[in-house]
């Protein structure tokens, strides 16, 4: 099976784990110094693994159905914002799947009102991120999250 990692940009990391949640913390552990090292506050780092986290449970949970062997691919590389007169620097993190196309008109979260556990996950994700893009590329599912390092709201140290 061709790989869709065949991809230009250098990566900062690349992960290529079987669909058990007992790798789950592996992945959080890799993450943590990674945001912390593009500049991401704590509260910004939590965030981002939560939501890394979410979107690998569900590729787990809805593209795979729980089989505990098929492979995910992650992969994060520094991006530049260059919108607005506003430059910054983010990460971007892609996440492949072998699983079925995902029907786009079926991925939404449960409403926000209705008091039950699960189906926050994806307004957990969307909420985190700057950009969240679903695809489908050949076989590959491609889920494509973007976050940009906020700025510090203290003023220059006197």
């Amino acid at each position: 099976m061709k790989s869709p990692l065949n991809l230009s940009r250098a990566f900062l990391l690349k992960l290529e784990l079987h669909s058990h949640p007992k790798l789950l913390c592996v992945v959080r552990g890799a993450m943590e110094p990674l945001m912390e090292m593009l500049g991401f506050s704590e509260s910004e780092c939590r965030a981002i693994i939560r939501a890394v986290d979410e979107a690998l449970s569900n590729i787990m949970r809805h593209s795979y159905h729980g089989r505990l062997d098929q492979v995910i691919d992650v992969l994060c590389r520094r991006v530049q914002r260059r919108a607005h007169a506003e430059t910054g620097q983010g990460v971007e993190i892609l996440m492949f799947d072998r699983g079925p196309a995902i029907d786009l008109a079926k991925l939404h979260g449960r409403p926000l009102d209705e008091i039950r556990p699960g189906g926050l996950g994806l307004h957990l994700i969307r909420d985190t991120m700057d950009s969240v893009e679903y695809t489908r590329t050949g076989r590959f599912n491609r889920l494509r999250m973007v976050k940009y390092v906020r700025p510090s709201k203290r003023g220059p140290n006197p």
